[in-house]
């Protein structure tokens, strides 16, 4: 019995009529969350990174070609409002991670790419990032792995 069956048992006395099968599934997937969040976000700091920081450089650097997009296209890729990316840009570009240039077609076009320091740390750092979460998901065979990111995936499509 985990501490979510001790829950579920409270309420079963109390309301016994009330369904808590998505009660018990999201206290679950909260917790596990909150784990796996401390871990991912111990190993960024490490790197001096934020959570948010790492996601525009990896965002870059799966991109492609020369590792640059607009801010636009970044914002689009993560769902974050404009002032949110304008920030993590600015601490990027002053831990000179990234740079931000102006189109040469049109001037009121910024593009935001990788420095070769920000290549080097983000290609050094993606393996580290892929490890971590392996260890953290090694608790589940890999069928019990494909078969949760499927779930994960029909849930996720009910609000996207």
């Amino acid at each position: 019995m985990d501490a979510i069956d001790r829950v579920i048992s409270q309420w079963d006395k109390e309301i016994p009529q009330l369904d808590t099968d998505s009660m018990a599934l999201m206290g679950r997937f909260m917790r596990i969350y909150k784990y796996l969040e401390t871990q991912v976000s111990a190993l960024h700091k490490s790197y001096g990174l934020t959570q948010g920081e790492f996601d525009v450089l990896a965002t870059l650097r799966r991109s492609g070609g020369d590792y640059q997009l607009t801010p636009s296209k970044l914002m689009d890729s993560m769902m974050l409002t404009s002032g949110a990316m304008t920030n993590r840009i600015d601490k990027l570009e002053t831990k000179n991670l990234i740079t931000r240039t102006h189109s040469e077609q049109d001037r009121r076009s910024v593009e935001v790419k990788l420095t070769e320091q920000g290549l080097s740390l983000i290609d050094e750092l993606i393996h580290v990032h892929v490890e971590t979460q392996n260890q953290l998901t090694q608790g589940l065979a890999p069928e019990q792995l494909r078969e949760l990111n499927q779930l994960m995936k029909q849930w996720l499509n009910q609000f996207e």
